[in-house]
């Protein structure tokens, strides 16, 4: 090397030496660094952690010695203004070469840092470097790591323990309590697992690490949450159970008074219905006519139930209870209207047949033709089948069926009219 080589590599080793040791200085200030040392670990955290002490313990000793090879090549370099070529050829075994001798006794390596335990190790300067940026990142990547889960999860965990005591409180004052209600239950799985939870993030933060799949940064990943987030769901899950509980204590007085009244109309469709079979039994011939079920007495006594339980302000028994009694009324009322349509069918068929009949009297009656003797004829016996009691529907339909026929064959002449001599229909 000449000697401006000398000096630019003298430089280009300074401004490495400077931001080395600020960046180890920002590593020994680190809060996650200061956390970890004072911190009672447990797991994986313990063991990467106690491997990272001798790593950064040892950077330290290879920062010292890359610092006074450093030094010592500076003062050689500061002898002569013009070095000769000794002096050049030192200079440029001391930059280049081989020369800083680490002991390794010294700083105590684990095999695992810096592979197998030597007594000591020879380097370049720029092999140091190459060392130390190693051993700098892989140590920071822990640091950052440890501490951005310890800056995301405790934190989380606090509050949402809070939420979960506020739940707790306004779950007892709604009878909602373990081993009575499964939501009471829930939340003392949920206050088991935060707690366990937290403690175990606290020990060992880095089985709370998820590293990223490609990263050349330091702590890149990210605070893995998952059993945070199901804990975060259960309570979430259960604050809306516990609201539907004050709800119910809110309106259950209103929701009561309508489920009375929706079994009350099934009970009188019902009534109506049975009614109903009896008339068309009565009336109507050869029809077959479902049975009709009695009243809704189950429902009826777990809607006395139900009252019970909001008497004694058992709320959180109430609730459920509400919900399918809800569901359970609509489908009995339904029911009811069902086998009542099904029920008065025949009626509605012998009324439809009725107006049918009644209705083409009175067209033949527009048209002048009510004295017709086949009309008259056939009317008459259609209406004493309509007319009669028991009707049979389908001789009945029949007489109507022939009574049209009939009034269709006398109304299409007149309906048709003369032509006069353009071809065009006259009215009729």
């Amino acid at each position: 090397m000449d000697r401006d080589e000398v000096d630019r590599a003298l430089a280009r080793l300074g401004e490495e030496h400077e931001a080395i040791e600020t960046s180890l200085l920002a590593l020994q200030d680190h809060a996650g660094r200061r956390l970890l040392e004072g911190a009672e670990l447990t797991g994986v955290t313990k063991d990467r952690w106690a491997s990272t002490e001798q790593a950064i313990t040892l950077l330290w000793g290879y920062f010292d010695a890359y610092a006074a090879a450093l030094r010592s090549a500076r003062e050689l370099r500061a002898r002569r203004r013009w070095p000769n070529r000794d002096d050049l050829v030192e200079l440029t075994d001391r930059l280049r070469g081989p020369s800083v001798t680490v002991a390794g006794s010294a700083a105590h390596p684990a095999p695992s840092v810096t592979g197998p335990a030597r007594l000591s190790e020879r380097f370049t300067l720029e092999g140091l470097v190459s060392r130390m940026n190693t051993l700098y990142a892989r140590s920071l990547d822990l640091v950052v790591a440890a501490d951005s889960v310890w800056s995301a999860l405790p934190a989380r965990i606090d509050l949402l323990s809070a939420e979960l005591q506020r739940t707790r409180s306004l779950a007892h004052s709604v009878g909602v309590r373990p081993g009575e209600h499964p939501a009471g239950d829930d939340l003392e799985s949920i206050t088991h697992e935060l707690s366990t939870l937290r403690a175990q993030v606290v020990s060992d933060p880095l089985a709370f690490w998820s590293p990223a799949p490609v990263s050349s940064a330091p702590g890149g990943g990210r605070p893995d949450t998952d059993r945070y987030d199901r804990a975060a769901r259960a309570l979430e899950d259960v604050r809306r159970e516990i609201e539907a509980v004050l709800a119910v204590r809110q309106d259950s007085e209103e929701r009561l008074l309508r489920l009375r009244d929706v079994l009350s109309r099934a009970d009188r469709t019902l009534t109506e219905a049975r009614s109903a079979r009896g008339e068309v039994l009565a009336k109507i011939a050869a029809s077959e006519v479902p049975a009709v079920s009695g009243p809704p007495t189950v429902l009826q006594e777990r809607l006395a139930t139900a009252a019970e339980y909001r008497r004694h302000a058992q709320w959180h028994r109430l609730s459920p209870l509400l919900e399918s009694l809800e569901r359970e009324a609509e489908e009995e009322l339904l029911r009811a209207r069902e086998s009542l349509t099904a029920v008065t069918a025949p009626l509605a068929v012998r009324a439809e047949l009725r107006g049918r009949l009644d209705a083409y009297k009175a067209k033949v009656a527009r048209h002048g033709m009510a004295e017709d003797p086949l009309l008259i004829e056939r009317y008459d016996a259609a209406r004493r089948m309509l007319w009669s009691a028991p009707c049979d529907l389908r001789a009945a339909e029949q007489a109507v069926l022939r009574y049209q026929r009939a009034a269709g064959e006398v109304l299409v002449p007149r309906q048709s009219g003369p032509r006069d001599s353009t071809g065009h229909q006259g009215e009729s």
